[in-house]
């Protein structure tokens, strides 16, 4: 709209649907996160303030609707401009609204919704709206459609004031970032873990980011890959994103000299897990993160999936296991971080040509069993670094 909006509209779903004393809570988390990527990007806005389901930036920055847009839990965003509840000032600015956007022979709605007591009605606001913006475009051949118009015209009407927009722009939708805790993501910088990290952001979790470093089978490649996976994902966080970077290739090199080669992706994920579960217990975190998709790989069967976790008690969650290639990058390319994960990279190098597709627990015990993994833990943990 060309007129210049002064506030933003944020419209939220799942939180709406908590009892009043959690979406109270979720509310001012959301409203936190909201201001905390406003500051993160330098936009300038007078308040926040909340009013009966909605959540409103007091801004005339236009970069607020993208940054908004991005706040996890935001359903959609709208630039709007303010006026006051009387029915007369509506309509004035619907009929100013609908001259600027309105072409030859275009049709349009009026959609209005208010939320108060007012001596009139939603349909009342509809007529006499669309009747001013006709009389206002009478001369260019405009009509109402209310089924498939060319334009929209969206009047929202509280209780003290009202706004008129002509755009909705979608949001991701999930719960505030903070509702659900911390959890622990591991992270390789491929295109599947970035993305599991970013599905439980979207469901309210912190994320605290591990990066198993597999020097000398990997190289610098794969850790800037991992790193840049990180920052796409920061735009999506209000807070900065915690990152702990395990070297892990004395792990893969013990595994190498004593081990069955076909059992070494499950124990390396194992061990990878142990590191995880110690730093979840550091940043009192409540569970670990992986990208595991069932029978994307060789060695990402049910069987070996059971195997990785045996002896472990607590949560690890596979937010992929139920989705295809073709769906995780899907959502990969809509968040950002598609690109720098398909950037190329040094793989590890010793993943086995035929590695065990259903490896027995009796094995990997017998295998772990033969080296000091409690050792080879604390030593890890010991050259562990945050970043």
């Amino acid at each position: 709209m060309q007129l210049k909006s002064d506030v933003v509209i944020v419209r939220y779903g799942e939180i709406a649907l908590k009892s009043q004393r959690t979406r109270n809570r979720y509310e001012h988390i959301l409203i936190s996160n909201i201001k905390k990527m406003l500051d993160l990007n330098n936009v300038d806005y007078s308040e926040v303030t909340r009013d009966q389901g909605r959540i409103f930036i007091h801004t005339t920055d236009e970069v607020a609707v993208d940054v908004t847009s991005k706040v996890l839990g935001v359903v959609s965003v709208s630039p709007a401009v303010t006026t006051t509840s009387r029915l007369d000032d509506i309509t004035k600015l619907a009929a100013k609204v609908g001259e600027q956007i309105i072409r030859h022979g275009e049709s349009f709605a009026i959609r209005a919704r208010r939320a108060g007591v007012h001596e009139f009605t939603s349909i009342d606001i509809a007529r006499q709206c669309g009747g001013a913006v006709i009389e206002k475009v009478g001369d260019k051949h405009a009509h109402v459609n209310l089924s498939s118009p060319d334009k929209q015209i969206f009047v929202e009407v509280r209780q003290r004031h009202s706004y008129v927009h002509t755009e909705v722009v979608q949001g991701m939708g999930g719960l505030p970032v903070g509702t659900q805790g911390k959890m622990v993501a591991l992270i390789s910088g491929g295109i599947d873990s970035p993305v599991a990290a970013w599905l439980m952001m979207k469901r309210g979790c912190e994320i605290v980011f591990v990066y198993c470093n597999n020097e000398p089978f990997s190289d610098e490649s794969n850790r800037e890959r991992a790193m840049e996976c990180i920052e796409a994902l920061q735009a999506w966080s209000p807070r900065k994103l915690k990152v702990y970077e395990a070297a892990n290739g004395k792990n893969l090199e013990a595994f190498l000299d004593t081990c069955k080669e076909s059992l070494l992706c499950v124990l390396c994920r194992r061990m990878m897990y142990r590191i995880a579960g110690e730093i979840m217990k550091k940043e009192g975190a409540y569970g670990i993160i992986t990208g595991s998709s069932l029978g994307q790989v060789a060695s990402q069967t049910s069987e070996n999936l059971m195997t990785e976790i045996y002896t472990f008690n607590y949560p690890i969650y596979h937010p992929l296991i139920g989705l295809d290639k073709k769906e995780i990058i899907a959502i990969a390319q809509r968040i950002g971080t598609y690109e720098p994960s398909i950037i190329p990279a040094k793989e590890c190098s010793v993943v086995p040509d035929h590695p065990a597709t259903a490896a027995k627990i009796s094995d990997v015990l017998e295998a772990e069993e033969n080296l000091n993994i409690k050792q080879m833990l604390q030593h890890t943990l010991e050259c562990t670094k945050k970043l």
